[in-house]
């Protein structure tokens, strides 16, 4: 099965896509780890990336790309993958069509997570990360320390990145609607998009999707 994976910030896609790709026994392929991993193993497409970013600007769709091609004929992707990340923007979904009918294939599904965007700044502006490890995550309403500011787990400070500032997420949340946003109207057209609440427990969302999918051959 092919699925691409689509969702505001702070829709739980990571999560999700974990969680989906072990049920389906499929890869997930999400752009942050293509990335890391072309740069960390130096290759051309890596080199590039890094030049740009270096630069502090955004790494073209052709280099995007490139990555996203190279990862999904790799062996363990031939029965299918779930793409999370990727395509981003509709050129890049247009590029991934051209791909999948090259190979002679196609795309199962389109999952689209919806989640209001007030509770989208909820999630995002709550959440507090621990200075000695970023793994120790918490949340002002949804998971908070028994002390307020201290990590439950090592006694670390607990911050809340710049990133998570309620005005960083309205920003992130105007890029998403301009330039994800439209490639579901893209995919609506194919007849592709199942769009599920991500609102609930982790397990609910994931129960949830499995049977908003298509069924397997």
């Amino acid at each position: 099965m092919r699925i691409v994976l689509v969702g505001p910030p702070g829709a739980g896609k990571g999560t999700q896509a974990a969680y989906l790709a072990k049920n389906l026994a499929i890869p997930h392929i999400s752009t942050g780890d293509l990335f890391r991993a072309n740069i960390s193993q130096g290759t051309p497409l890596g080199q590039k990336a890094q030049e740009y970013m270096r630069a502090g600007q955004l790494v073209p769709d052709e280099v995007t790309i490139g990555m996203a091609k190279d990862r999904m004929h790799q062996p363990d992707a031939e029965n299918g993958f779930l793409l999370d990340g990727f395509p981003r923007n509709l050129a890049q979904a247009e590029a991934l069509d051209e791909i999948l009918k090259a190979d002679g294939l196609k795309l199962d599904a389109v999952l689209d997570l919806e989640v209001p965007e007030d509770e989208v700044v909820k999630r995002i502006a709550g959440r507090r990360i621990c200075r000695k490890d970023s793994s120790h995550v918490f949340h002002a309403i949804y998971n908070q320390p028994a002390a307020e500011g201290v990590c439950d787990t090592c006694g670390g400070e607990l911050y809340q990145r710049e990133d998570d500032s309620e005005e960083t997420v309205r920003k992130r949340l105007e890029v998403y609607h301009s330039e994800t946003e439209p490639i579901i109207d893209y995919y609506k057209a194919q007849g592709l998009v199942v769009t599920i609440s991500a609102l609930g427990k982790v397990a609910e969302v994931t129960q949830r999707a499995m049977d908003a999918l298509p069924a397997r051959d």
